[in-house]
C-alpha cells in the first residue's frame, strides 16, 4: 500500500482546562456548501427537481454562532407543499454539524419564475 492511499484521520478536537473547569471544544464551523448539500435533498413533491436547483432558495445566512437563516419562496402562493416545504428545509439544515438554530422565512418578493432554475433543473424538466 502506498503512502498516497493511506488517509490520516483529522486531529481530535478537545476542550481546554482552566482553573474554573473544563471548557467545551469549539463548535465546528458551518459551511455554506454543507447547507446547500442538504437543501439539495429537499424536493417539491410535484416536481422531480430539488428546491435548490429550482431556484426556490433566495438566501442562506450563517452566523458565527452556527445559527442559519434561509430565505426561500415557493413556485406559487397556492402551492400545495406550502405547509410542508419550510419544515422540511428546517429539518434538513438542522442535520448539518455545527448548526445551532435554524430560521426558515418564506418570502414572495421577488416572485419565483422559471428563469431562476438551474440548467440541470431545466434539462430534468425538458424546459431548455
Amino acid at each position: 500500500m502506498s503512502e498516497d492511499s493511506v488517509t490520516t484521520p483529522p486531529p481530535a478536537v478537545h476542550g481546554a482546562w482552566t482553573p474554573e473547569g473544563e471548557t467545551p471544544p469549539p463548535a465546528p464551523a458551518v459551511s455554506e456548501e454543507a447547507i446547500i448539500g442538504v437543501l439539495k435533498t429537499v424536493y417539491d413533491p410535484e416536481i422531480p427537481v430539488d428546491i435548490y436547483e429550482l431556484g426556490l432558495i433566495y438566501a442562506v445566512e450563517i452566523a458565527d454562532d452556527g445559527a442559519v437563516k434561509v430565505e426561500m419562496t415557493l413556485t406559487t402562493p397556492s402551492c400545495p407543499a406550502a405547509q410542508d416545504l419550510p419544515g422540511q428545509v428546517e429539518e434538513a439544515v438542522r442535520l448539518v454539524p455545527g448548526v445551532t438554530d435554524v430560521k426558515v422565512e418564506v418570502v414572495w418578493d421577488p416572485p419565483w419564475d422559471p428563469s431562476r432554475m438551474s440548467e440541470d433543473a431545466r434539462l430534468a424538466l425538458n424546459m431548455y
